[in-house]
């Protein structure tokens, strides 16, 4: 009989214990120093190029469908490609690699060739080694120039926005490979 009466009290007890501890679900945030995250600092307008290789065809493609387009689409819509993506200095392929982008990008439109672009442009060379921008936006593909925000970024674009223009450079319509320039414009501390 002692048991009994032990254990519900024991949980009573434990149950006022946690709720005295004042903690409501107000506590969850706090403000900090902005020096302590480098926000102090003058922020800056860096610019630069890269050249994106989408890859579908050959032995080892860099974009792969995840989940096929529906039936009959001529603008791929609804299907899924997953993408790790050479990013280079030049328009060829075999320029020197600065990093890769990695994400995906969906058919988002019914009536045109339209996606949903979410990846991130992982640095991989020099002062941004290890440094990512995240871009996620609309790339209606078949116009010139297309931009898309940059959402944010880690390592030396900690805190990143800006913009991004896309403009193709190749395509082979057989294959589906492309190249497409990426000029990228990122506000960053």
């Amino acid at each position: 009989m002692a048991k009994l009466i032990f254990f519900p009290a024991f949980k009573i007890l434990l149950i006022s214990v946690v709720s005295s501890t004042g903690d409501d679900g107000e506590n969850f945030a706090r403000t900090i120093d902005r020096k302590l995250s480098g926000l102090h600092k003058k922020e800056k307008l860096t610019h630069y190029k890269v050249y994106w290789h989408d890859m579908v065809s050959g032995p080892n493609p860099t974009s792969i469908i995840i989940h096929a387009p529906v039936k009959n689409s001529t603008t791929y819509f609804g299907g899924i490609s997953m993408i790790d993506n050479a990013l280079t200095a030049k328009v060829s392929r075999n320029s020197t690699l600065l990093g890769q982008a990695q994400g995906f990008y969906a058919g988002a439109a019914q009536k045109e060739l339209g996606f949903i672009m979410a990846m991130n442009f992982v640095f991989k060379t020099g002062k941004y080694n290890g440094s990512t921008i995240t871009i996620l936006g609309r790339n209606s593909a078949m116009s010139k120039v297309r931009e898309m925000p940059i959402v944010g970024g880690s390592g030396l674009f900690r805190f990143a926005r800006g913009y991004v223009e896309a403009r193709t450079k190749w395509v082979n319509f057989t294959s589906v490979d492309a190249t497409v320039e990426y000029s990228c414009y990122v506000l960053h501390y």
